[in-house]
């Protein structure tokens, strides 16, 4: 009802739409329209019913459309008297726009209804409960990031005699060998590593027969409720094949720890597990994600298991079991937390695989002509796809405004004060319906930055993969980690210099045009802005590159648990609750009458753990109503019960989101031009420091 409630709506609008889409109008009333405009939108946004929100995405639509129809119609240079290359770098920005806008429309019909679907109980009596095998698929990564989420999966909530856990080494390591005996799991092998972490899950599907599989990267550590909260769908209705959760991240993505943003901004990956796979639940196209999901054997088997053809398995395999007619489920509460990529090189290196799977994806089994898909499931997995081709439409943005004020091209034949009055309620009611929606789960002005860190990279190996979907191969994004010193990774950094400078130079010369008395000064004026907003997004990108230092191995979760200490086994207790707690270390509030010594052994024992295994602590520091210790060797059971207190209990997540800010736009406008300046900053100083450098060089001799 609501999807038709929808459609009747829109039709009903189309024709007052289409003549205001249509109308022309004057400088003048083109100003007055663009006002009304976001006056309406701002206005619309302060309504906190969902129902308003529908409608500023309908205001947007038509703002944008506007827009279009105006620069398709009146403003490209079509003329004898603009030449091929005016129309060349025309057609570019043209192209990026209209990019921009399929997006932009596409993101809207995705994210119209997000379903927020609740768990569905299971029976209350256990013994009719399904039987599950966990895969814990691993390659190269050490042990030490695999030991957390194998204590974490046998404390799950499940009948012991229907859990089946399962270590996929295809590293073939006699150590992981020896700690899945020592702790009673699986450990299995293969002969090959044939289609990577895919071949790794299908070897697996032949030797076990577990009617649910629940799969977890290595690094991903479930909470003791994962199959509580997910396996009640996939009982209730037998044509769901997948039900996947968040993938929730507990240490900064280098992002968030080269801005210092971390848990004060949305990462990355925010947007898609909060809000997109909630609105791709709405048409029943909520899909698999490699990893804290659990899947219907059956359905895996009728489509000849994990799809092989491309480096994105994931979205490829629910793509096929959508197309035979299976239905998938997201719940939205996060039920496992794992490690982001530590350096800005593995983070870029990481998406490049996924823009590459998505395109070859696309290539292989097309959406949009694939038999037995929905309407809006082709809508969402084209989005998905589409949205990897960003690339070459993010460097037009960036570098459109040089070719006026450099190459004096002339790619809108419009006035600068028309082209404004225009575009100016395009982009701000985008901006604000976008807000409206993505509020909680990204900021305004971040997709800029994210997308120019990483344009550079994806345009060769989506359009190879468009190409050609065989080329290149699987690779696997390295974790657990350190960066052991502040430095600056230049290599990354190559293309925010070459923007920076370029945009730097455009904007120096613009200023001198309108010095000049340019006979456009309007035109120049634009451009100018124009390039000032790229230099803001090119200097972030530069201050993304600046990596920080990060030389703990475990990553201190801040965290208040209830604890209790004790200076020997003979000794009373004290309560307390912690301050951060890690793999290797732990901060406690100090109770009053205890009076721990740096050196010291003592004890901790974490109540929430549902154990009363005590933990041995070596005390580091000790002051200001705070002690903190190294935790020291442990055994099996120390350490199953340090993971299920800080990674295992079923509420160890559910209060991240709501710590973050909302987004207010221009708050997070500041908020980027400040990490621009930075950037910025470090371009000038890179600058000085070569030119010093160059100078003092003896005459006669190279660079190293």
């Amino acid at each position: 009802m609501r999807r038709l409630s929808l459609i009747v709506v829109v039709l009903l609008l189309l024709v007052p739409a289409y003549a205001l889409i249509t109308a022309p109008a004057t400088l003048l009333w083109q100003t007055y329209t663009a006002v009304g405009m976001v006056i309406a939108a701002n206005v619309l946004r302060r309504l906190r019913d969902y129902r308003w929100a529908l409608a500023m995405m309908g205001l947007s639509v038509i703002a944008s459309t506007r827009y279009l129809y105006w620069r398709l119609t009146e403003t490209l240079p079509l003329g004898p008297e603009f030449n091929l290359w005016d129309q060349f770098l025309a057609a570019g920005l043209i192209g990026a726009e209209l990019y921009a806008y399929v997006i932009l429309i596409l993101g809207f019909i995705q994210t119209i209804w997000p379903l927020h679907r609740k768990p569905v109980p299971l029976p209350p009596d256990p013994s009719q409960w399904p039987t599950v095998d966990v895969f814990i698929p691993t390659y190269n990564e050490p042990l030490k990031v695999v030991r957390p989420t194998v204590l974490a999966a046998l404390a799950l909530d499940w009948p012991r005699d229907k859990l089946n856990i399962y270590v996929l080494d295809d590293g073939r390591r006699d150590e992981f060998r020896q700690f899945c005996e020592t702790v009673g799991v699986t450990h299995l092998i293969r002969g090959d590593n044939k289609h990577a972490k895919a071949g790794n899950i299908n070897a697996a599907l032949k030797k076990t027969r577990g009617e649910f599989v629940a799969i977890f990267d290595c690094d991903h550590i479930p909470v003791r409720s994962f199959l509580q909260m997910t396996m009640g769908t996939m009982i209730v209705d037998p044509k769901v094949s997948l039900v996947q959760t968040p993938h929730h991240f507990f240490s900064p993505d280098p992002f968030e720890k080269n801005l210092s943003t971390f848990r004060k901004v949305p990462n990355e990956g925010e947007l898609f597990y909060g809000l997109i796979q909630d609105g791709d639940d709405f048409w029943d196209a909520s899909f698999f994600c490699g990893s804290c999901a659990v899947l219907r054997r059956t359905a895996l088997e009728e489509i000849g298991g994990i799809a092989t053809e491309t480096v994105t398995e994931d979205a490829h395999t629910s793509l096929r079991m959508h197309s035979r007619g299976w239905r998938s489920a997201y719940i939205n509460i996060p039920q496992a937390a794992g490690l982001a990529t530590e350096s800005l090189s593995a983070h870029v290196g990481q998406r490049i695989r996924w823009a590459r799977g998505m395109a070859q994806i696309m290539r292989v089994d097309n959406p949009f002509l694939m038999k037995g898909l929905k309407f809006g499931q082709r809508i969402c997995y084209m989005n998905a796809m589409l949205h990897f081709f960003y690339g070459l439409p993010r460097l037009i943005f960036l570098t459109s405004p040089l070719a006026y004020l450099l190459l004096g091209a002339d790619i809108i034949k419009a006035q600068g004060w028309m082209v404004l009055a225009y575009a100016a309620p395009h982009v701000i009611l985008a901006t604000i319906t976008n807000s409206r929606l993505q509020g909680p789960f990204r900021h305004s002005f971040w997709a800029e930055l994210y997308e120019t860190v990483l344009a550079t990279f994806i345009i060769v190996p989506t359009a190879l993969a468009v190409v050609n979907p065989k080329l290149g191969k699987f690779n696997v994004t390295a974790k657990g980690g350190i960066v052991d010193r502040d430095y600056f990774d230049k290599d990354i950094a190559k293309p925010y210099y070459l923007l920076f400078s370029l945009n730097l130079v455009g904007m120096a010369v613009g200023f001198t045009r309108l010095l000049l008395n340019d006979p456009h000064p309007d035109t120049v004026a634009l451009n100018i802005g124009w390039t000032l907003y790229n230099l803001m997004i090119t200097g972030g990108a530069l201050a993304v590159a600046s990596e920080k230092r990060q030389v703990r191995e475990a990553v201190r979760v801040r965290t208040k648990l209830e604890a209790a200490i004790r200076l020997s086994p003979d000794d009373g207790a004290w309560l307390t609750n912690t301050l951060d707690v890690s793999y290797n270390g732990v901060a406690l509030t100090l109770p009053d009458g205890v009076a721990p010594q740096v050196g010291q052994r003592m004890q901790v024992l974490l109540t929430p753990s549902r154990s009363d295994t005590w933990i041995d602590i070596d005390v580091k520091r000790v002051g200001r109503g705070i002690v903190a210790g190294r935790i020291a060797e442990m055994t099996i059971a120390q350490e199953s019960a340090l993971v299920q207190a800080l990674f295992g209990r079923a509420d160890a997540w559910m209060q991240w989101r709501e710590r973050q800010d909302l987004d207010r736009p221009l708050h997070a406008l500041l908020a980027v031009a400040r990490h621009g300046l930075r950037g910025s900053r470090n371009f000038f100083q890179w600058l000085g420091s070569s030119l010093l450098a160059r100078a003092r060089r003896p005459a006669g001799t190279n660079a190293a």
